[in-house]
């Protein structure tokens, strides 16, 4: 390992929040200071809904700033959520806004484009799982006109780097989720385009994580206070950071990055595209190091975050303990119901109605609805780690929970209750750790392979196992 110091800086944005942390890396151990913090979210506007880009920006901006007063720093990488773009024109400037996955234009697009291409064949040469808001039917939502007029789409993360100085590229993790690339050949599928009518001609080039794009723009650096810095293309889709940060040995573990969403998967060295798979709607992402990420989308504290906001309740903390006091044995759903999905204050309501249509128990109360959407969760994680079992031929026997939901303790418990397997919780900042050591790794300051020995070597863990007790959760 390499004892000299040096410093990153990873931004991570996430669908209700955003940050910037400053990585130190010295004698195999990585330290993080989140220096920035921000509030992140959809702005609606005449029933469209658009994520604040520009405003984005100027807190990244700042959040440079704060790391220009710490020394010299080696790289800036980017990480965000998936599938959601900018379209930019000939002169390079952003036409008109970025909208949000959760827009409703992309409704009845999906079936719409099975009418080009069959599920099947589609699902055959991108290995990617069915969602609404997929990038293939967010751009076949475009006006034409406007699809004419672009010259090129670039993911959120891929316009940040741009705007940072880097060239108009694409880095693979992010690219592998929009419905349009070919895991097989890791290159996008010039066939799929042209069967779903889009103009292959607006994709940038591919480039893998860990790319090295160029120094900070001039302009970005007089902004800012930095110079020296290199724009890194980490692994830019914030689970592939996050599965980066896994601090896993051996092959029999999976992993549930917890988070708005919860992305219950497998660290696999090919893609797995079959019958079964695509019976299951799995979804073949790209990972480091030439990794497939196959995985199963599961909604997360979503309906946790919009309850509270229903309820005007912050202290998320207290709210689970609240919940850790009801009785097992109460009401389940399925999380994955797409009425779920949309924002909306009736969240809780929502869930009452869903839980007596089906039959069972109506949680009455704030903390018994947070335990019905725990214990929903819970189930839900371990139907899916029973299917990527059967799928992939492996046995998991370890759960690596990372993310926001790290530090659930209830939810951990129910998951090893749940799943019988034992469940390591941590680290909760897996994302800003896996982009900040894939930047490391790209400079030099971390050997190639050794990204997993530096997070066990920087992090505690918290064990869980089955059956719950007073005794069953203890540190690492």
């Amino acid at each position: 390992m390499c004892a000299e110091l040096t410093r990153h800086v990873a931004v991570d944005l996430g669908a209700s929040s955003g940050r910037v942390a400053l990585g130190t890396v010295q004698d195999g151990r990585l330290e993080v200071e989140i220096l920035h913090r921000f509030p992140n979210g959809g702005v609606p506007v005449q029933g469209r809904l658009y994520w604040d880009v520009l405003g984005l920006w100027r807190e990244v901006l700042r959040g440079l700033s704060l790391a220009a007063q710490h020394g010299p720093v080696s790289s800036v990488g980017v990480n965000s959520w998936a599938v959601d773009y900018a379209l930019l024109d000939r002169d390079g400037e952003l036409m008109g806004g970025v909208r949000h996955y959760r827009d409703p234009r992309t409704e009845s697009q999906m079936e719409r484009a099975f009418g080009r291409l069959p599920r099947e064949q589609l699902y055959q040469r991108t290995g990617i799982q069915f969602l609404p808001f997929n990038t293939a039917y967010q751009l076949r939502s475009e006006p034409q006109q406007r699809l004419e007029q672009a010259a090129t789409v670039l993911l959120l993360p891929d316009l940040l780097h741009h705007w940072l100085g880097g060239p108009p590229v694409a880095e693979i993790s992010n690219a592998s989720t929009t419905q349009l690339y070919d895991p097989q050949a890791r290159a996008w599928a010039l066939d799929v385009l042209e069967g779903l009518e889009l103009p292959a001609r607006l994709l940038p080039r591919l480039v893998e994580p860990g790319t090295v794009l160029g120094p900070l723009s001039a302009e970005v650096a007089r902004e800012t206070g930095l110079s020296g810095a290199q724009v890194v293309a980490p692994a830019t889709h914030d689970t592939a950071s996050a599965v980066a940060a896994v601090p896993a040995q051996g092959e029999d573990w999976a992993y549930v990055s917890s988070g708005t969403w919860s992305l219950v998967g497998l660290e696999v060295p090919e893609p797995v595209i079959t019958p079964e798979s695509l019976h299951h709607n799995l979804t073949n992402e790209a990972g480091v190091a030439g990794t497939t990420r196959l995985l199963k989308n599961v909604m997360g504290l979503w309906m946790v975050q919009e309850c509270c906001r229903a309820w005007g309740r912050t202290d998320f903390a207290e709210l689970y303990a609240e919940a850790g006091q009801v009785a097992p044995g109460g009401p389940q759903l399925d999380p994955d119901d797409p009425r779920f999905l949309p924002a909306g204050l009736d969240m809780p309501e929502r869930i009452q109605a869903v839980c007596r249509e089906r039959g069972q128990p109506v949680p009455d109360g704030q903390a018994a609805v947070v335990r019905c959407i725990l214990d929903s969760l819970a189930r839900r994680t371990a139907e899916v780690l029973s299917v990527l079992e059967r799928v992939s031929g492996r046995t998991v026997s370890t759960v690596h929970v990372v993310g926001g939901g790290s530090q659930i303790g209830l939810l951990n418990q129910l998951i090893a209750d749940a799943s019988g397997r034992r469940v390591l919780a941590g680290p909760v900042e897996a994302t800003l750790l896996g982009n900040l050591l894939v930047q490391a790794q790209a400079m030099g300051a971390v050997p190639t392979g050794h990204l997993r020995a530096v997070v066990r070597a920087s992090v505690e863990l918290t064990e869980y196992l089955p059956h719950s007790h007073p005794q069953a959760a203890s540190a690492l």
